[in-house]
């Protein structure tokens, strides 16, 4: 067994591993103009994000005070998907900090996975062109439990830890989000916070275990939540 505290840590994709606020932000917008709204600032993206696509689109029409029948939101939220499929990599890249910590981490022995509300086939993608994926053991999307199984629940966090195949492994998980502490917390995982994710620094509020404002801190953190 390695020395570091934990042995599987598990990582959110928006806000967290990766900034994909402008890709996210043009597709969605993109969708919206499409349907006859109007597009939202960029800079609103981060606090519509989390939940999926469907729930991004919900909160987008509700800025403008505009809703939509279930048909026509799931036209304008497959819009979305199929505009952000063709384009997911333009904008989106690891947070400063991000490569060196990952690379830190597995040097440490530990075991790194992906679990996050966006389809699976999506974060496969923008994992695979941003040349990502073969990091982690796991990638884990909002769909890959089938509906109804999103962070907050814990399912996805459990999915994570069986298909480590480790008995009882020592388990962390980092977010930005509530979705994110709720299913650490539903799971019994502690979970760490970045401040520079789509949380827009307004963390108190969301129950973590610990909080980072540089991913230089993520290691440090850790050790200190395992008692090192």
């Amino acid at each position: 067994m390695h020395n570091f505290p934990f042995d599987i840590v598990g990582f959110d994709l928006d806000g967290t591993l990766l900034d994909t606020k402008l890709d996210l932000g043009v597709a969605l917008n993109h969708a919206l103009e499409q349907g006859g709204f109007a597009a939202v600032p960029l800079d609103m993206i981060p606090r519509l994000v989390g939940g999926g696509t469907r729930v991004l689109m919900e909160r987008a029409l509700a800025v403008q005070g505009a809703t939509l029948d279930d048909d026509g939101l799931t036209a304008m939220a497959a819009e979305l998907v199929r505009y952000y499929d063709a384009n997911i990599a333009v904008h989106s890249r690891l947070f400063p900090g991000g490569a060196e910590m990952l690379d830190d981490l597995a040097g440490r022995g530990v075991r790194l996975a992906v679990v996050t509300n966006k389809m699976e086939h999506l974060a496969r993608k923008l994992f695979g062109e941003l040349g990502l994926t073969e990091r982690f053991y796991t990638i884990i999307g909002g769909d890959t439990l089938g509906p109804g199984r999103q962070k907050p629940l814990p399912d996805l966090l459990h999915l994570m830890v069986e298909r480590s195949g480790m008995a009882s492994p020592r388990t962390a998980y980092i977010g930005d989000t509530h979705f994110d502490t709720g299913a650490a917390q539903a799971a019994n995982i502690p979970c760490v916070v970045c401040s520079f994710g789509f949380n827009q620094g307004r963390t108190e509020h969301l129950g973590a275990d610990a909080v980072i404002d540089h991913f230089d801190a993520l290691v440090p953190a850790l050790e200190q939540l395992g008692g090192k």
